[in-house]
């Protein structure tokens, strides 16, 4: 087996450069790729695009990178938990490109495989289908989606082996998968990295063949967004 082990977030990172486009994984604060986002912030890489469900919020995640001034374009589907970026975009400093959240996945799971595009129904007849080709199947109008095109795919795992092979623990399992093998090079960042072998072959979800680079993260801080409670009886 080929070993994708690097000893660090800064080799995982190596040929990061300004101007790339970027997906990270994760949906809300849920299954992000904390340290990477961290060594991004810094090494400074400048005038990103970013692909991600959202934004984060204001002091963690990719908020980070919006306080910084280092995303240049956002495509990503939601955005209401980030004031920064809410702010940036509706002054112009920042570009977003909003995207229904299945075709965003989709577009993700799309270039994993290989398929240059597809149609889908969501968005037409909105801004979302302005400039793209629409076209009828079994009378209802569809919308020509474009698989993405990154430099990078960055995700975060529970669990790894020094092969790639992934393990995505509970809801962290959200756009992370689809992201994998999305990109030129894909790193994934894990809670824990274990010898090829390992891994029961019946609990992997990710083979490490989409995987370039891995390392074990630290000090994750796993945020919850936003915390709600109920009263005692």
């Amino acid at each position: 087996m080929i070993n994708k082990k690097v000893n660090s977030v800064q080799d995982a990172l190596q040929g990061i450069e300004d101007n790339m486009t970027i997906m990270l994984g994760g949906f809300g604060l849920c299954g992000i790729p904390e340290n990477s986002i961290a060594e991004l912030v810094k090494k400074g890489t400048k005038n990103l695009t970013c692909i991600s469900n959202n934004a984060g919020v204001d002091d963690f995640g990719l908020g980070l990178l919006l306080q910084q001034k280092q995303i240049k374009k956002m495509i990503s589907s939601y955005v209401g938990e980030n004031a920064e970026f809410e702010r940036q975009m509706l002054s112009g400093e920042l570009e977003v490109e909003l995207i229904p959240q299945g075709t965003l996945a989709e577009r993700c799971r799309a270039a994993q495989a290989g398929i240059p595009a597809f149609f889908t129904p969501a968005g037409y007849g909105t801004e979302v289908a302005i400039g793209k080709e629409v076209r009828e199947f079994n009378g209802k109008m569809h919308v020509m989606e474009h698989a993405f095109k990154a430099d990078f795919s960055i995700v975060k795992a529970w669990k790894g082996d020094e092969a790639g092979n992934l393990i995505f623990k509970g809801t962290a399992r959200n756009f992370n998968p689809s992201m994998c093998g999305a990109g030129k090079i894909t790193i994934a960042e894990v809670e824990e990295l274990l010898p090829a072998g390992s891994l029961n072959p019946n609990e992997i979800h990710i083979p490490g063949i989409l995987i370039q680079r891995i390392f074990q993260g630290e000090k994750f801080e796993k945020r919850i967004e936003q915390r709600t409670t109920r009263k005692r009886a």
